[in-house]
């Protein structure tokens, strides 16, 4: 595992601290952010393993998809719990109407700690 690699999962469990907190606070809308980003760096250590690095978050998703789930490196339904992940995250950051719920963010949550355990396996401490 490289430092940057490292430096990208550590920042996933933080942010899934983070939500874990917010969601007892009852801010569930910002839960669901801070769970979506943790996906989001995994996402972004596991690319970085194939030497891919993208500028933006739907060429992360993409790539995600085309790179590591089509190609067998990761469970294919992770692909989708990442799109949905960011569809929820921006309804939460950019619609003043929207309600996420407990089971919304512990959903996403779950998801995030089940990848975090997968890029662990997959990545190896240099």
């Amino acid at each position: 595992m490289t430092p940057e690699q490292k430096a990208l999962l550590d920042k996933s469990q933080r942010s899934i601290e983070a939500a874990q907190s917010l969601t007892e606070q009852g801010f569930h809308d910002f839960a669901i952010s801070r769970g979506y980003y943790a996906m989001f760096y995994i996402a972004e250590a596991l690319l970085d393993n194939e030497g891919l690095s993208f500028s933006s978050h739907a060429a992360v998703i993409s790539a995600f998809g085309r790179y590591l789930a089509h190609a067998g490196k990761v469970p294919m339904e992770f692909h989708r719990y990442l799109i949905d992940a960011q569809a929820q995250r921006t309804l939460a950051d950019y619609d003043t109407n929207s309600i996420a719920s407990q089971e919304d963010v512990e959903e996403i949550l779950d998801q995030a700690q089940a990848l975090l355990a997968i890029a662990l396996q997959n990545l190896k401490v240099d």
